[in-house]
């Protein structure tokens, strides 16, 4: 069993608070539901937050979401399971969290033009970066 390092929200509450206002927040924004959590369990995937994985994974189950297209979305390049919009998103999540090595390219900025109106690619580029943000903490401080 891994030991949590720190009581982080309890801590930091203002900030933790902040944090899950934002969340919040994107339930009223422009994207549907089901993307935002395709979108937290990928950016989860590539991090390695394991409570996310479990949180999102249910979340998305529960939702519909089939065990086949859970199974398959660390490989959904190669995949039949997705539409050209979730690829679209998918790639924009994992060019922006891995921001440091991919510099969010041109490519992948400009395929979201075609699927997402600009409110919904700003609230993806939010859902990404809040969840990376949740991610960087729950790993960090081994949730």
């Amino acid at each position: 069993m891994i030991k949590q390092r720190l009581q982080y929200a309890e801590l930091s509450p203002a900030p933790y608070k902040g944090l899950v206002n934002a969340l919040m927040a994107l339930e009223k924004g422009a994207l549907d539901k089901a993307t935002v959590e395709l979108m937290f369990m990928r950016v989860s995937q590539i991090n390695g937050c394991a409570y996310c994985l479990d949180m999102h994974g249910k979340a998305l189950r529960e939702s519909g979401f089939s065990n086949a297209r859970l199974d398959t979305l660390a490989g959904w390049r190669v995949s039949h399971e997705f539409s050209e919009r979730e690829r679209a998103a998918l790639a924009w999540a994992e060019s922006v969290t891995l921001i440091a090595a991919t510099g969010a390219p041109d490519s992948a900025f400009d395929a979201l033009k075609t699927h997402f109106s600009d409110a919904e690619i700003a609230d993806l580029t939010f859902a990404i970066s809040i969840m990376n943000a949740f991610n960087r903490l729950a790993v960090s401080m081994r949730q």
